[in-house]
């Protein structure tokens, strides 16, 4: 195909990003009400999970979920038919006790009529630590269809089959190769990404300090999370909604994929840090993890990696590792 540019770069970057978007600054559940029926293909977030941070106000789970449900309902009106609903969450704590907000979240699309196709579990290998119980260390996707009739592309997401030289040892396809020379089937635990591209988990590293794509949100949706989600639940051109935008890493991800975007977030600094995300993105200056990149693993002869000196003498640490 020619490209008429004036100046190439810029030329290059516009028909990189030929998708549509939309950031509406205001309230989720109002800004719903304004939307056509069945617009979406893909509805996809990580709504606030009602721990007080500074976006959310912490209430009893009893009302956080009522509250929810009015927003969901409004979310399958503008989902279409051949659409789908991701429903990324973690835990709700309190007092040390843990609620897990898929299994009440499950209740609420079952009510509505959605059919859960795969509780796809999400790994990361960092995160805070707890003292008087397990560290955390997954979420859940819940990904919801309204119909049976859905999108869903399975080659854009095949990995690497770990045997493709793998033949029929029997029946009638007796020494024909089994698998598919597009690669298999990802599985519906996300390990990325090395080992998701190589072994078919899906660990995609959560978005801390030292996370390329961090910013001062503090429960940040990394990009390469949604992708996947994306490009298996989406037609180029379709249109992706994320009801708690945050600092824009859904619409990120459908722009990168030529599909289009609305986000709705009330708070003014996440709108303005994610419109600038996006600018950077189309102006090539922003950072983004690649859905390639393998995670970083230490060499044994890294310092980090390795005990230390204080360390090996156990008797000088108290039961709770601190030193005496």
């Amino acid at each position: 195909m020619t490209m008429k540019v004036e100046e190439p770069i810029e030329g290059i970057i516009k028909q990189l990003y030929r998708a549509d978007h939309q950031l509406v600054l205001g309230d989720t559940f109002k800004t719903l009400k304004t939307f056509d029926d069945q617009k979406f293909d893909l509805v996809i977030t990580s709504p606030p999970y009602n721990v007080g941070k500074e976006y959310e106000t912490k209430q009893s789970i009893e009302k956080y979920l009522e509250q929810q449900e009015e927003v969901i309902a409004e979310l399958i009106r503008v989902t279409s038919n051949k659409g789908s609903i991701c429903w990324q969450v973690g835990n709700y704590v309190d007092k040390g006790e843990i609620f897990p907000l898929d299994i009440f979240y499950y209740q609420i699309f079952k009510k509505y009529g959605l059919k859960l196709r795969n509780r796809i579990i999400w790994h990361f290998g960092h995160g805070l630590h707890a003292s008087k119980r397990f560290s955390g260390r997954y979420e859940t996707i819940l990904w919801f269809t309204k119909t049976d009739d859905y999108i869903f592309n399975l080659d854009e997401v095949r990995v690497p089959s770990k045997y493709p030289g793998k033949r029929h040892f029997k029946g009638p396809k007796k020494g024909q190769l089994s698998g598919n020379p597009k690669g298999k089937n990802p599985s519906d635990i996300w390990e990325i990404v090395i080992r998701d591209w190589e072994k078919s988990l899906w660990n995609i590293p959560n978005v801390k300090s030292n996370h390329p794509e961090k910013t001062e949100h503090p429960c940040q949706f990394p990009v390469e999370l949604v992708e996947r989600c994306i490009l298996a639940l989406t037609r180029q051109g379709s249109w992706v909604l994320d009801p708690y935008a945050g600092v824009g890493s859904a619409l990120l991800a459908s722009i990168k994929n030529e599909r289009n975007a609305v986000g709705i977030e009330k708070k003014k600094k996440y709108v303005s840090i994610a419109e600038q995300r996006i600018k950077d993105m189309k102006e090539g200056k922003l950072k983004l993890r690649p859905i390639n990149k393998p995670v970083h693993q230490p060499k044994a002869t890294d310092k980090i990696a390795q005990m230390p000196k204080e360390w090996k003498n156990p008797s000088l640490f108290n039961n709770n590792g601190k030193h005496e």
